[in-house]
This record gives C-alpha cells, sequence and structure tokens, in this order.
C-alpha cells in the first residue's frame, strides 16, 4: 500500500528564462530548483515522479518517468538533494504539482508531495 508522508519536504524555486523563450511563438520556458529534505529518522530513495502542469489555457499535460534529472537518489535522515529541471508553457503563466514515488530503507513505499506552485513571467502578477 503507498501512503503520503510527512516526514519529506519539498521545496521549489522557479525562474523564467527570457533567452531561450519565445513569447511571439508561445513558447514559455521555466525552470525550477527543488529541494527535497528528508525530516524522518530513515533513509528514502526516490524511485518515480509525477507532475501535472497546467497553463493559463487550462490546458494539462502529465508528465511520469522514474527518478529525476536521470537519478534516483537516496536522501538520508536530515539531508537534503537538490535539482534543477525545466518546463516549456504555452502561456506566460502556468502551475505544476505532483508526487514523488518513495520507498524506505526498510522497502515501504510512499508518495511525498509536491504543492502546487506558480510559474509566471516578471511582472506579469502584482
Amino acid at each position: 500500500m503507498t501512503t503520503l508522508d510527512t516526514s519529506i519536504k519539498v521545496e521549489v524555486k522557479t525562474e523564467y528564462i527570457e533567452q531561450q523563450s519565445s513569447p511571439e511563438d508561445h513558447k514559455y520556458l521555466f525552470s525550477y530548483t527543488i529541494t527535497i529534505t528528508n525530516l524522518g529518522d530513515k533513509a528514502a530513495k526516490l524511485e518515480t515522479r509525477h507532475w501535472i502542469i497546467t497553463d493559463a489555457n487550462g490546458k494539462t499535460s502529465e508528465v511520469q518517468g522514474s527518478g529525476v534529472v536521470g537519478e534516483t537518489p537516496t536522501i538520508q535522515p536530515n539531508a537534503s538533494y537538490q535539482y534543477t529541471s525545466g518546463t516549456v508553457l504555452d502561456t506566460p503563466l502556468g502551475f505544476m504539482h505532483g508526487t514523488y514515488g518513495m520507498v524506505s530503507e526498510s522497502g515501504e513505499h510512499f508518495k511525498a508531495m509536491i504543492n502546487t506552485f506558480r510559474l509566471a513571467t516578471p511582472g506579469l502578477l502584482h
């Protein structure tokens, strides 16, 4: 059985990549840097990711796969793992959320929640 676990904390910082975007072609590139911290007392391995990405037009896409940026890191207790990835939207505003599929060192599968975060070009929202 897979449960949600609160011992994994996920923090996100986003950035609009203007030099690789093309607003006239409806192409807005954003990077996001994720920091995953293990607040529990057992190591946990990140095995899968599941993202739901929604643009300002309500267009939704899902991304599922193993690991993140080609890695399946094991995060020790009171340690963090950080990576940067990106996505392209058709609009200057969008949102992402999802889950990481994790497994504890004792073999228990659980999901770590990635709360909704905003992707927005600078100056779009005040």
